[in-house]
């Protein structure tokens, strides 16, 4: 009870409006249960004014490298039309952006590598080619092959479905680029605003046929890793007093931020551990989060981390992942936190809480928790529960 009391304290703190707010409080404040239940009497970290939104989310589409409809674009090109969206709204605010033309710049180490490396197990292994740490997680958690594949094939069907749906049109950026004949040097003027590199028609079957690429016997395909893409994304960041002050819509609220360290030869377990750590910092619990945006690098990882969390399947990714969609790697955050806060938008009061996360080369991963932008008041929803009054989990 205690504790609970204490929370209560914190929270009614963070009521008190800030001096930069424009908005005025009549009465006093008093607890009482949060909207979303109990367990949504989060911890914060800054008043109400001063929160971290985001006020806009775009990418580009994503496509395949050397084949797909950029193979011909400069990479600044890819970002110059998502950024030139954002400046548009910008001053006293902040951009997250990347971008990726992997038909420019392969995934590939051409450099030396320093003799003490060799000296030490952990150092070698963040070396590993990023499909040899696939098949570490596949064979050391006993993720099967069928497994990984019908990750796949489900990752295709739900982003063939959204986007026959529509669903990206409001994330999506359009590039005006060129495709240039190979034989001929003929260009060709084109408007690039669907991801081409999802395919509706996979199946099991399919995908059954193709061989390990990674280790003779092994269990990760062409057709269960993610796409090797271009594309580009951004994020336009800025203190919730600003954007009020503006005029600006929210998009989402950026509450907590967690990076972590596991062993570099199972990199792709990375999402397993950091998602509990951010949302723990958030003051939830896993239950709490309404979706989940897991960054597809393999499907031995992502399947991994999925079963390990006890996630529901419904959950995660319910727009298809990086199979399908792709991973321009640079541009990979800003895709999925893009995706991420346009799903909440359209499903409302249904989805407060949603996640980002991956795994990262080297043995890392990283996750975010982000609240829909209007599942959120100056008085934090307050209101009474007669059922009890208890603000959190923590006073049962």
């Amino acid at each position: 009870m205690e504790k609970a009391i204490e929370r209560q304290r914190v929270l009614l703190e963070h009521l008190r409006p800030s001096s930069s707010s424009s908005h005025s409080f009549e009465g006093s404040l008093s607890a009482s249960a949060c909207l979303a239940g109990d367990s949504a009497a989060y911890q914060r970290t800054s008043l109400y004014g001063d929160d971290v939104v985001i006020v806009a989310a775009h990418r580009t589409a994503l496509c395949k490298s050397k084949r797909g409809n950029f193979k011909d674009t400069y990479p600044d090109d890819l970002l110059a039309p998502v950024l030139r969206i954002l400046v548009m709204m910008m001053s006293d605010a902040g951009i997250g952006a990347g971008l990726e033309s992997m038909t420019t710049n392969p995934m590939a180490w051409e450099g030396s590598v320093n003799p003490a490396v060799k000296k030490f197990e952990q150092a070698q292994n963040c070396l590993l080619p990023m499909g040899v740490t696939s098949e570490n997680v596949a064979q050391r958690f006993g993720v099967s092959r069928q497994e990984q594949d019908q990750a796949a094939v489900d990752s295709h069907r739900k982003a063939a479905a959204a986007t026959a749906a529509g669903k990206f049109k409001d994330e999506i950026v359009p590039v005006k680029t060129k495709l240039v004949d190979p034989k001929t040097g003929d260009e060709k003027p084109i408007t690039v605003s669907v991801d081409d590199g999802i395919r509706p028609s996979t199946t099991l079957a399919t995908l059954g046929k193709l061989k390990p690429v990674f280790k003779k016997d092994g269990t990760t395909t062409a057709g269960n890793s993610s796409q090797v893409s271009d594309g580009a994304g951004a994020v336009l960041l800025m203190r919730r007093s600003v954007a009020t002050q503006k005029g600006l819509p929210v998009l989402g609220v950026f509450r907590t931020f967690a990076a972590v360290g596991v062993d570099p030869a199972i990199m792709g377990v990375g999402p397993a551990v950091a998602i509990p750590a951010a949302v723990k910092a958030a003051g939830l619990e896993l239950d709490d989060i309404d979706l989940f945006e897991i960054n597809e690098a393999f499907a031995s990882q992502f399947v991994y981390c999925r079963n390990k969390l006890g996630l529901d399947a419904e959950k995660i990714n319910v727009n298809g992942g990086a199979m399908a969609i792709g991973h321009p790697l640079g541009a990979t955050g800003a895709r999925c936190v893009a995706t991420l806060l346009h799903e909440m938008k359209r499903r409302g009061k249904d989805c407060r809480f949603g996640v980002v996360s991956m795994c990262i080369g080297t043995g890392m991963g990283a996750a975010a928790v982000f609240e829909r932008g209007d599942g959120v008041d100056e008085l934090r929803n307050a209101r009474k529960v007669e059922s009890h009054g208890l603000l959190s989990k923590d006073a049962r």
